[in-house]
């Protein structure tokens, strides 16, 4: 496995823990994390307020069902559970966009869809 696609495994199991200071470690200083028509970050900083998110409660299950990688690009697909902290689930697909620089995730494109 290329280093860029274990730095996406290590950010992936970050997120399932919950784990902060692993899931910044993946990441340049001016990392950019854009989820089209939801919202656009800027840094470090921003990205760690986003890692949790009060909308949710706990830990979320993250399933990534392929990963492709071309040049600086890793592409991982796969799926999201989370609980609600109103009640209920989130039960969604996605497709990440790592665009890597220097075995770091220097941009990220995030794609989600809900699945009812």
């Amino acid at each position: 496995m290329s280093e860029n696609k274990k730095t996406v495994e290590r950010y992936m199991e970050g997120f399932r823990k919950s784990d902060h200071p692993m899931v910044l470690s993946c990441l340049t200083d001016d990392v950019v994390w854009e989820m089209p028509g939801f919202f656009h970050l800027v840094g470090k900083e921003a990205f760690d307020k986003e890692i949790e998110n009060p909308v949710f409660t706990g830990r979320p299950e993250i399933t990534v069902t392929r990963m492709t990688e071309e040049n600086d690009v890793v592409v991982a697909e796969g799926a999201v559970r989370a609980a609600r902290s109103a009640g209920g689930h989130l039960n969604a697909v996605f497709c990440d966009v790592f665009v890597m620089q220097g075995g770091k995730v220097k941009q990220l494109i995030s794609y989600l869809m809900e699945v009812k």
